[in-house]
């Protein structure tokens, strides 16, 4: 069964997709760039604020979905440049400090809204 996750604590979805389905006990949450969902913007700073921003999204994510960071097992991180992957990797492995996901990273030539980082993630019960 099929079931559509949405909430508030994260960005609502900025074109034709949701921020989350779940389908027999995996999660597929959309990818996730750095909007804190309060004020509907961009958060300031560089890629570890930007990281940050998007870790908080995607916990917020897994939570209403009941799910956490432990049922995580892959995640696809997207960069604006790679020579932002070290700032990206401190932020995001410290969600990760035992048994982390798979993950593929790699720079696109642009992300939405000029963001730093976007990553899509893949949970699983």
């Amino acid at each position: 069964m099929k079931r559509t996750i949405n909430t508030k604590k994260a960005p609502a979805a900025i074109g034709p997709y949701s921020q989350a389905i779940e389908v027999d006990g995996t999660l597929y949450i959309s990818g996730q760039v750095p909007i804190d969902p309060a004020t509907s913007k961009i958060v300031e700073g560089g890629i570890k604020e930007q990281t940050e921003q998007v870790m908080k999204n995607i916990e917020a994510i897994l939570d209403e979905a009941g799910y956490d960071f432990s049922n995580v097992v892959k995640s696809t991180c997207l960069l604006s440049d790679m020579s932002n992957f070290g700032g990206m990797n401190e932020v995001y492995g410290a969600r990760y400090k035992q048994n982390p996901p798979a993950r593929a990273a790699f720079a696109v030539k642009e992300l939405p809204l000029n963001v730093l980082v976007e990553i899509e993630t893949i949970a699983c019960l």
